[in-house]
């Protein structure tokens, strides 16, 4: 069984081993000519429960055969132009090489003896982001797991920042659009049911600055403490970026902390055109980014970053078996020091190798390229009668319903839309996502391919048209 530890004397069949599978993979994605199979669960699930892990198969090519049956033949291929549902997007070369790499030599990002220049990358890094959002010479951060982690720890340190101990006198302020995540912090960081005041958005699906004002007003004359305002850029549902500008000012007038939730908008860091849409940015307290959604990154590739690095000791722990104290003073930098967790993969190494590969310009390229599509996107919509659209987008989302001549029934509508979006699924053939407005159901477009192109937006709103035609056509055929 030592044969299969990774060291010296097996080299060569880690070479073979790995050659074999990226030639596998290689091979599939040549011929992949659309985004899924379309297999059930309830055929596949027999599949991989018939499997008997104790009996191992003692060869690679056996496994990767195996595996192909349960796991590479039916996987949902983001890199697939008809891909258009979540936030997934296809990955660069240079960062998948990155993959490769982080994980045969295993560096622990937690401590600098067991990662040694992975620290340095990752901090440079970390620099390099925060100079590109503005927040100033003191700014630092940490890579999380994703954007999620880095709303929570940063709605802790913001939780620590407060100016009370009162956890029920605690608000946060945030977008009726805003991710999930800024709620399910509050429930982890011990804060009511209520602590999250919902701000309402107006037709750009923008927080409503006015609205804002109102409510923390009202807090203080409430006696409650503004804990801090979750200004989102790049909203999960519509892309949409809210006023950083005015969100900061009031921050500063009410002396709440600004987070701005750049997980999806993030990529217009890198933007040679649309930077400036992120303009305000540089005021906030912490920001979340996700280089794995904008930056072509694989999962995972995140980051929390704030404008005082002190205030990353609310998440500072010592131990004596790992970074005691005494490792401060003599400036051993230990990245456990400001990070949630403990035992950390070094997914900076990703980032790094494609920004020495491609530079900064070359990611933001890619972005901008599929904001343009989206533009596209919505022009084909807002120009065919067969479809509402949402708004225009400010990033690359489209959220848009199938609206028939003929029926008028809005429920009857939603469970068109709703048929049509399975069918589709089901077939393979391309792959979207839905969402509610106003309590009625939607479709979405997702743009992350520069590969994507209006003809592809084009075929897709045909094929969905036709599934919920034919839904609509049977549900008649039924009624009558």
């Amino acid at each position: 069984m030592r044969s299969h530890l990774l060291n010296d004397t097996t080299a060569e069949h880690y070479r073979r081993s790995v050659t074999e599978g990226v030639e596998r993979v290689a091979a599939k994605l040549a011929t992949t000519d659309r985004p899924f199979t379309g297999v059930t669960v309830d055929a596949l699930a027999p599949r991989i429960d018939e499997i008997d892990l104790d009996q191992p198969l003692h060869d690679t090519t056996a496994v990767l055969d195996e595996l192909e049956d349960v796991y590479l033949r039916d996987a949902i291929y983001f890199h697939h132009p008809r891909y258009l549902a979540h936030l997934n997007c296809p990955v660069v070369i240079p960062a998948v090489l990155g993959e490769a790499v982080l994980s045969a030599v295993n560096s622990s990002l937690d401590t600098w003896d067991q990662s040694a220049g992975g620290t340095l990358i990752e901090r440079k890094l970390i620099d390099w982001t925060a100079g590109r959002i503005g927040l100033g010479p003191a700014a630092d951060g940490v890579f999380t797991s994703g954007g999620t982690q880095s709303n929570l720890q940063a709605l802790l340190l913001a939780r620590e920042e407060a100016k009370t101990d009162d956890l029920a006198k605690l608000r946060i302020f945030a977008s009726e659009v805003s991710h999930f995540s800024v709620k399910k912090s509050a429930k982890l960081l011990g804060l009511g049911q209520d602590a999250v005041v919902s701000i309402p958005v107006d037709h750009d699906k923008r927080m409503q600055t006015v609205a804002l004002a109102h409510e923390l007003e009202r807090c203080h004359q409430d006696g409650l403490v503004p804990m801090a305002v979750v200004a989102t850029a790049g909203t999960t549902d519509f892309g949409s970026i809210d006023p950083l500008p005015e969100i900061a000012e009031l921050c500063e007038q009410f002396d709440a902390w600004m987070h701005v939730d750049a997980a999806y908008g993030c990529g217009l860091l890198a933007s040679l055109k649309y930077r400036g849409r992120l303009t305000g940015i540089e005021h906030a307290d912490s920001v979340t980014v996700d280089y794995h959604k904008s930056f072509f990154q694989p999962v995972s590739s995140s980051a929390v970053l704030v404008k005082d690095a002190a205030t990353l000791r609310h998440a500072t722990y010592h131990a004596e078996y790992l970074n005691p104290r005494r490792m401060v003073q003599e400036r051993i930098p230990n990245q456990v020091d400001k990070s949630l967790q403990t035992t950390r993969r070094f997914d900076a190494l990703k980032l790094w190798m494609t920004l020495r590969v491609m530079g900064a310009d070359g990611i933001g390229q890619l972005f901008d390229e599929v904001c343009d599509l989206a533009q596209e996107g919505f022009e084909l919509l807002a120009a065919d009668p067969r479809y509402d659209v949402v708004v225009e987008p400010t990033l690359s989302t489209l959220v848009f319903r199938y609206v028939p001549a003929t029926v008028t029934d809005p429920a009857e509508i939603d469970r068109a839309n709703l048929y049509a979006r399975k069918a589709l699924f089901a077939s393979g053939d391309a792959i979207v996502a839905g969402t509610k407005v106003a309590g009625r159901h939607y479709l979405k477009f997702t743009l992350l391919n520069p590969e994507t192109q209006a003809s592809d937006i084009a075929a897709v709103l045909d094929l969905i048209a036709g599934h919920a035609e034919q839904y609509l056509g049977e549900s008649l055929d039924r009624a009558s």
